[in-house]
């Protein structure tokens, strides 16, 4: 069936503070900030939300009318900046979809199951991610990123059509009911309002814990199972690997500079050479799965693909709810994929080196990580007879960084 092209065009956020401001593409226009009546009180905790140096709103609305297969993936960011005294917890609900006819709203589902059917269950992909759950005070900043796909060739013709098929009939009615009433308002095809939250950070459990984010860099001695200040054969640079640790875990998850010497064998020799390594380290060690990576890389919205031969690379996405993991790993396999990502985004998993990860592709080969080239680096089934090198993870208890 042949497919028809989707026209959209996006929209968002209605000027408050500043004028609309026009973006390449038309993809997306933000608002200024609201004032301190609005539910991100700017003046009092100094919490600014800014694009391309613009100052814009918190309340994002993307209306989708003119999106087809094989465009151009955008991403859009919204850098928010903490300039007061105090620290701020960030998070970010997806208030409301709504695709065609049918509507979504966190009233009636979580905004997490949301957010996962926005990433997986339609042709396009629309997917989020916030780089840190905080600022802390006096000019911290997290980045709020938004990216919107439709791979070319998806393995699912018949899915495009007819979904390009049903847009183009909602289309027909909705520019009948413009032609018989001139006041009415065109809806576009997919309508989605995200409100990102700046609150008063409050420290609890589930509050991200400030000193150990995604990617820092900490020197640790794996002998005295301590902090250290100078590399040695026993001082290593490790980079905390936790994509979002909590005041109330206990531990902090290292993964080793991957520069390091370590044993190389094939993966039927994996436990053995894992022991080797470790055999005079007494921090405690685990060995290293995809369950740790892939949330890692999954976070980059705009660089971070499944690649599979003869098919359009497709963004990862969310993989954090229900058993959306284990199911999208799975289709990976099944297509003899595999993950890419950015060695600029992740710089501490680049490797020219394989290292073997402790899980299996299939029968005869286990998931690797190697560096592609200068850009890329790539998650990928390795033969399990190959030659490639083991690392473990660290589990460091918090208790051993006071």
């Amino acid at each position: 069936m042949k497919k028809r092209l989707l026209k959209f065009n996006i929209l968002s956020l209605f000027c408050i503070a500043v004028s609309l401001l026009s973006i390449t593409l038309a993809w997306f226009a933000y608002s200024g900030l609201a004032s301190a009546s609005t539910e991100v009180d700017v003046k009092a905790w100094y919490v600014q939300f800014t694009k391309d140096n613009q100052a814009v709103s918190n309340e994002i609305v993307l209306a989708l009318s003119d999106i087809y297969p094989g465009m151009d993936p955008i991403t859009e960011r919204v850098s928010i900046n903490n300039l007061g005294d105090t620290d701020a917890q960030l998070s970010y609900d997806i208030t409301s979809a709504r695709i065609l006819e049918s509507e979504l709203r966190n009233d009636t589902i979580s905004s997490e199951e949301i957010e996962d059917t926005l990433s997986h269950d339609f042709p396009f992909h629309v997917n989020i991610n916030l780089s840190k759950n905080y600022v802390g005070a006096h000019d911290d900043m997290s980045e709020f990123e938004v990216s919107v796909s439709w791979p070319l060739d998806s393995a699912n013709n018949e899915l495009d059509s007819e979904w390009g098929n049903q847009a183009y009939a909602f289309q027909q009615k909705e520019n009948a009911k413009k032609e018989e009433d001139e006041s009415y308002e065109v809806r576009s095809t997919v309508h989605i309002a995200i409100d990102v939250k700046a609150e008063q950070f409050v420290v609890d459990n589930e509050s991200s814990d400030m000193d150990y984010n995604l990617g820092d860099l900490i020197l640790y001695d794996v002998v005295s199972n301590q902090t250290c200040d100078t590399l040695s054969s026993t001082c290593f640079k490790t980079y905390v690997i936790d994509t979002n640790n909590k005041i109330g875990d206990t531990s902090v998850t290292l993964l080793p500079d991957l520069f390091h010497t370590y044993v190389t064998g094939n993966y039927a020799s994996y436990a053995s050479s894992l022991s080797s390594v470790t055999s005079t380290w007494t921090v405690p060690t685990r060995a290293l799965t995809l369950e740790d990576l892939l949330p890692i890389i999954a976070k980059d919205v705009e660089n971070s693909y499944v690649v599979r031969e003869n098919l359009s690379n497709v963004v990862i996405g969310n993989l954090s709810y229900g058993d959306r993991f284990a199911t999208e790993v799975l289709k990976v396999v099944a297509g003899g994929g595999y993950y890419q990502f950015s060695n600029q985004r992740f710089p501490y998993l680049m490797s020219s080196k394989c290292y073997w990860i402790n899980t299996d592709y299939n029968a005869t080969q286990a998931f690797s990580l190697v560096k592609v080239d200068d850009n890329l680096s790539k998650i990928y089934g390795e033969d399990k007879a190959a030659e490639c090198s083991v690392i473990p993870v660290i589990e460091v208890a918090k208790s051993s960084f006071t």
